[in-house]
């Protein structure tokens, strides 16, 4: 098994998109007959993070949970460690490599390249091996990566296990999802019989993507005139050189049709709209998930207004509690992965989102039909906001709660989407039952 050579992988993004690698990953190195070199992740301007994969996720659980797939090792064999990879050509980066490339490419470029030089790094690698088509094999092999073979590191489910009781403010394990996220760090309520006291605070996750880099790489107009306009400019000339170049040489949409064509993510605001007119009434517990809102507290207040009862981790969790994470952004992500994902209900503003993505994969994994996203259209939903000054309230109404249930319905995965959001296919789950494959 794996003869013929070894793959280093260099992930890049944040912690969800380093998720997506390391699986694509997985599949490449299987598919080529490779070993698989643990992944590195690459240090980002706009993620700040050095974390590494054993930093954040078990090691040894991951190789041995793959060890019957492909061959996993922590470090590249010392007869090679010293080779320039980049001037004998098997260094190839993710500018070399087509997104969502089929079996065929790495077949007919990299696979040479392995077994000439015995070693191939991919560089800032991230979202580039297609869904469709993928042998049946490979496609099970990414689904058992990505809910499977992950999990967080003791101190990360300790401190989960700690916001998630202080969320509900119950002690013990209410759902599948506690259990896969959480281990032994969440205890079973069965454990202690009868000696429990009420009952755990349901509370609604959301995701408001609505960061910095988000509202910057959009490139749509929020509102805040030349002030913001020239605020968002310096930060992609910073962290977002090739979109200005890109700006520069192509005609752009103007922020008005890329709203129209909904591109744009929703703001605080739309998305109080959003939950207030599916019946969220202003008491609901809600979770706020995410680094810090663009435009602070002023932006967040028509949110605030109508849902004073909002809470993050920095509310549960003590300045001391959080300062091993505090440098550390893919680690902070975790914890808000593990908040969303198990939450009564998720919702999110922005379903391009790599962490709403991945967070509803894995509430329809192993949710076992009780775990409800909410997710917008967001094509449709500024259709309807378009229309607001026409539109009743009740009217209003009646349209959010079709665009969210449309999207709610059970489906199988549709050739070509990821199957790390929707993995309702016969190579991961079973359709009928809506459960997980017992045997991944």
């Amino acid at each position: 098994m794996n003869g013929s050579g070894f793959i280093l992988v260099s992930a890049n993004g944040g912690l969800n998109q380093q998720r997506v690698a390391v699986c694509n990953a997985v599949a490449i190195a299987a598919m080529l007959n490779a070993s698989l070199v643990l992944p590195k992740f690459l240090y980002s301007s706009v993620w700040k993070d050095k974390s590494q994969f054993g930093d954040i996720y078990q090691e040894d659980y991951f190789i041995s949970l793959l060890k019957d797939d492909l061959r996993i090792i922590k470090e590249l064999p010392f007869h090679l460690q010293s080779l320039d990879l980049e001037s004998i050509g098997s260094q190839v980066s993710d500018m070399d490599i087509r997104k969502e490339s089929k079996p065929l490419y790495f077949s007919k470029v990299i696979r040479p390249l392995l077994l000439r030089n015995g070693v191939v790094h991919f560089l800032g690698f991230g979202n580039r091996l297609a869904f469709d088509p993928l042998p049946a094999n490979l496609q099970k092999l990414r689904c058992k990566c990505n809910f499977h073979a992950f999990k967080f590191v003791p101190r990360i489910q300790e401190i989960g296990s700690l916001l998630l009781k202080r969320i509900r403010k119950y002690n013990y394990r209410v759902s599948e999802l506690d259990k896969q996220l959480l281990g032994n760090h969440m205890p079973s309520s069965l454990l202690v019989g009868n000696n429990r006291s009420g009952k755990p605070l349901k509370y609604l996750a959301l995701h408001m993507r609505f960061e910095m880099d988000m509202v910057a790489y959009s490139v749509c107009d929020f509102g805040g005139g030349e002030k913001e306009r020239r605020e968002l400019q310096a930060y992609r000339e910073i962290h977002f050189p090739t979109l200005v170049m890109r700006m520069k040489e192509n005609a752009s949409f103007s922020p008005a049709e890329l709203r129209k064509l909904g591109r744009c993510p929703l703001t605080p605001e739309e998305a109080a709209l959003m939950l207030s007119a599916l019946g969220f009434k202003q008491r609901t517990y809600i979770y706020l998930a995410g680094s810090d809102v663009y435009g602070g507290r002023s932006r967040m207040l028509p949110f605030t207004s109508l849902y004073p009862n909002l809470v993050t981790k920095e509310d549960f969790l003590t300045p001391s509690e959080l300062a091993p994470f505090r440098n550390f952004s893919s680690q902070l992500a975790a914890l808000d992965f593990i908040a969303c994902a198990t939450a009564d209900v998720f919702a999110m503003t922005d379903s391009g989102s790599q962490l709403s993505s991945l967070v509803t994969g894995f509430r329809t994994y192993h949710g076992r039909g009780r775990a409800p996203t909410l997710r917008p259209n967001k094509k449709r939903f500024a259709k309807i906001l378009s229309q607001n000054g026409t539109l009743g309230w009740i009217d209003f109404e009646e349209r959010v709660r079709k665009m969210i249930e449309e999207n709610q319905r059970v489906q199988v995965r549709p050739r070509g989407r990821s199957i790390y959001r929707l993995p309702r296919s016969p190579g991961c789950m079973c359709k009928a039952s809506e459960r997980n494959l017992e045997h991944l």
